[in-house]
């Protein structure tokens, strides 16, 4: 342990030179990335969780417990009204094999875990879905 704050302590002093330096240029590069979503690469595939409610209703419970700190794929297995029984998972999709509104939302989110996840809400004629990804590829 003692190595690791030895090499924390290092980490920071460089940290401290390079963001000395860096503040304008990385304003720049906030700006470059804003516009292109430099955080998430392009991806061909991605591996997703879903909640799928018929029902509105159903679907804000789900949320409220998720807003709660509840875990992603305990919410699913419990409120979620399709097939995928483990958790929500759907495991790795590709593009064009999902509806697209859907697909549409779950390429634009950044990948999370089930402990700490971070989703999107979509309506598609299947219903109400809460989306999460774990990956992409």
């Amino acid at each position: 342990m003692a190595g690791n704050k030895k090499t924390e302590g290092k980490a920071s002093k460089g940290g401290d030179k390079s963001s000395s330096k860096g503040k304008g240029s990385s304003s720049k590069d906030d700006k470059a990335g804003d516009a292109s979503s430099s955080k998430l690469k392009p991806a061909t595939s991605i591996n997703t969780r879903h909640i799928l409610c018929e029902k509105h209703s159903k679907k804000e419970e789900a949320l409220a417990k998720l807003k709660d700190g509840a875990k992603f794929d305990e919410v699913a297995r419990e409120f979620s009204e399709d097939k995928a029984r483990q958790g929500g998972s759907l495991g790795w999709k590709v593009r064009g094999s999902l509806d697209a509104a859907f697909e549409k939302a779950a390429y634009d989110l950044e990948p999370s875990t089930t402990n700490n996840s971070k989703y999107v809400e979509v309506k598609t004629g299947h219903g109400y879905h809460i989306i999460m990804v774990e990956g992409r590829k």
